[in-house]
Parts: C-alpha cells; structure tokens; sequence
C-alpha cells in the first residue's frame, strides 16, 4: 500500500493532484486506513495513471468521472467508451490543425523578420509604425 506522497512519485502528479483526483472519484479503489488518510494499491495506481493520461488529453475531470463509471459498468460499456474517446481524439485532432495553423504564421513571421534583420525588407510588423507606412503607399 502506497501514501499518497508515494502515489505521487510513482505516478508523477503532484499529491495535490492525487487528493483531488480521489476527492473526485477518479480512483474508485483507493482506502483509507484507521486514522482515515488515503492509501493506494497497484489498482488504484493504475486509476491514478489512467486519470493522468486521459487529463492530458484534455478531456475535463467531468468526463473522466464518467469514463471511470463506464469502466466500473463493466465490458458491457466498451462500446460508449470507445465512443467517448473517438468524439476527443476528433477534437484533438482539430487542436492539432489549430496548433499547425498557428507554427505556419509563426514560421512567416520569423521569415519576415530574419529578411529585416538582413535588411531585405522594411520593418511593417510594428503596428506603432504602421502610419508612416500607410502614408508611403
């Protein structure tokens, strides 16, 4: 059986975050001794690890609750689950493509300024200067 501070460095959530994923019934196996302080076997260890994976995928505490209540459920639930876990990976992938976006322009922009730093082209990114631009147009 493992503290929570020993949960903590297996896993490598902090122990606040160990608290309140079993404060939020993310870890359905957790006990708790004779003075009432939380302990952990592999399984909750395993749930702790789980609740991590899936919050790095985004996917709120809300819903990790719910995924966890599927599991619990049994086989029966894997289809919903696989489900739930389709609808994150679209929206993922749509981050994904957000984030792709978003290193583009930021490529262009180191473009742009590696070209006025060798002087190829005037500074246009200071919107403070912007004026005396338009006015040379």
């Amino acid at each position: 059986m493992y503290t929570v501070k020993e949960a903590a460095l297996i896993t490598g959530l902090t122990e606040h975050a160990v608290r309140y994923y079993t404060d939020k019934g993310l870890v359905p196996s957790v006990q708790r001794n004779k003075n009432n302080i939380r302990m952990f076997d592999e399984e909750s260890i395993n749930w702790l690890y789980g609740a991590k994976c899936l919050k790095q995928t985004g996917m709120p505490i809300k819903v990790i609750k719910m995924y966890v209540d599927l599991c619990l459920e049994g086989d029966s639930t894997v289809q919903e689950r696989c489900a739930l876990m389709m609808e994150y990976r679209e929206a993922a992938l749509t981050q994904l493509e957000d984030a792709k976006r978003r290193v583009d322009h930021l490529e262009q922009k180191a473009a742009q300024y590696q070209a006025i730093l060798e002087q190829r082209a005037p500074d246009t990114t200071n919107p403070a200067n912007w004026h005396k631009i338009e006015k040379q147009v």
